[in-house]
């Protein structure tokens, strides 16, 4: 059996769609000959937003779990300046003096022991200064793992492989959006030195090879965990109310304004036939709430929002829904429709030929879809036969009426979508696996 140690920022029990890759790895790889040692921060989900992702360690030591599966190593983590002042006094204060401070330290963190991530590399090198491995992996982002990875690589003359949950260098933007062209050097310059680059689609190898043309590159898609889909059997759909979920990241270019905006329009002509959406863990649940109460007031309970909660939790609420809203990600395939297809709940597929959406994908759409195909989701979708592919909100509005119509008649929403077994995390982790052995 080969050993590999895996730093992996994001990892459970702190919710997010990116801990979700490595944490299928340190389920599965074992069953396919690899020992895993994972290098993680100390993570508490106490706030069920995003306050959780600078919220301090629950220990000044470093914590190292021994299980079946593999070995965890769980660093501490002291919030810098930037996030204490964001714990202490809110978003609205000091928001000059936490982007100053962060841009530094994102910069800084490069090149010298600075930052909250240094304690990742500062226990992978206490690990490997006692224990032989084969190989490092670090998924990104954060992309200083990377670095962190080259460097671990380089003392212990140990292969590395560099694992892009997303592009690096496009998808900046902002304040370090400014600094592109030192971190699409410093890109090139760290990830040359990989002995693998994986990534989850074709497309994102097409974006990151922009920035390292050269190297050998696997695509490892992401997918559902099979096991947590056991929990959710004989989850029955909710029969009193058409209730739509959604879950996960909303980013500029989501037309989430069109959708609230076509349930608005349904609300009023139709106030007896009441539909509700529910948004869970989202990055803008005080703005939708916001957005409800100044602008659309009659959707006080035709929309909710939730806290974050562990994936296994999640999806069991997704699970007693009748349906679920996706929005478009273009080029690429995202995380959530896979979870989505496991679930077995119609999608609802925001929208494939929306004249406002598309107004806001050339606004915010951070990658160049020139030259590639902007339909994955919507060929994955009608391949597995498992959504409503909704071309613009006049269609929305159609697609609320016989759902209505069908959820009234029958208590529920049927789904009948075909071969989606195949998308299981545990199958990718086997290719991955058999990647690993290759380099060994």
């Amino acid at each position: 059996m080969i050993s590999v140690l895996i730093l992996a920022y994001d990892f459970p029990p702190y919710v997010s769609v990116g801990g979700l890759r490595p944490h299928s790895w340190f389920s599965y790889l074992k069953e396919y000959g690899v020992e895993p040692i994972v290098v993680t921060r100390q993570w508490g989900n106490a706030n069920g937003n995003h306050l959780d992702f600078v919220a301090p360690g629950w220990s000044k030591a470093v914590v190292i779990e021994t299980l079946p599966q593999g070995t965890i190593i769980r660093t501490p983590y002291a919030p810098n300046l930037s996030n204490r002042l964001l714990l202490r006094y809110g978003e609205r204060r000091f928001r000059g003096i936490r982007k100053v401070i962060s841009g530094c330290l994102d910069v800084l963190q490069f090149f010298g022991d600075v930052g909250p991530k240094k304690e990742l590399y500062k226990a992978a090198k206490a690990y490997l200064a006692q224990h032989n491995v084969d190989l490092i992996l670090a998924t990104g982002e954060p992309f200083v793992l990377f670095h962190y990875a080259r460097k671990l690589s380089e003392t212990y003359h140990i292969p590395w492989i560099a694992d892009y949950r997303d592009p690096w260098t496009p998808n900046l933007k902002g304040s370090q959006g400014l600094l592109k062209p030192f971190y699409s050097l410093l890109e090139k310059k760290i990830v040359s030195k990989a002995l693998l680059v994986t990534t989850v689609s074709s497309y994102f190898e097409n974006q990151i090879r922009k920035q390292v043309p050269t190297g050998v590159f696997s695509i490892i898609p992401n997918g559902f965990d099979e096991s947590s889909l056991e929990q959710i059997k004989g989850i029955k759909q909710a029969s009193d109310v058409l209730r739509i979920g959604f879950v996960g990241t909303l980013y500029e270019w989501h037309p989430l304004t069109i959708v609230l905006e076509t349930l608005n329009r349904w609300a009023t002509k139709f106030p007896d036939r009441k539909i509700a959406i529910h948004f869970h863990g989202t990055n803008k649940n005080e703005e939708i709430r916001t957005l409800v109460k100044n602008r659309y007031p009659r959707l006080t309970e035709w929309v909710f929002t939730h806290p974050k909660v562990p994936n296994d939790i999640m999806l069991q609420r997704l699970a007693s829904y009748n349906a679920l809203l996706l929005f478009n990600y273009y080029a690429f395939m995202g995380t959530k429709i896979y979870d989505y297809l496991a679930i077995k709940r119609k999608v609802i597929f925001c929208f494939t030929d929306e004249p406002e959406a598309l107004v806001l994908k050339k606004r915010y759409y951070p990658f160049d879809s020139e030259g590639t195909l902007d339909n994955v989701q919507e060929t994955l979708l009608t391949e597995t036969n498992a959504g409503v592919l909704v071309r613009n909100a006049e269609d929305l509005m159609q697609t609320f009426a016989y759902l209505y119509d069908e959820h009234k008649d029958t208590g529920e929403i049927r789904c009948l979508s075909k071969g989606v077994e195949s998308f299981s995390r545990r199958i990718q982790v086997e290719r991955l696996a058999i990647e690993l052995k290759k380099l060994c």
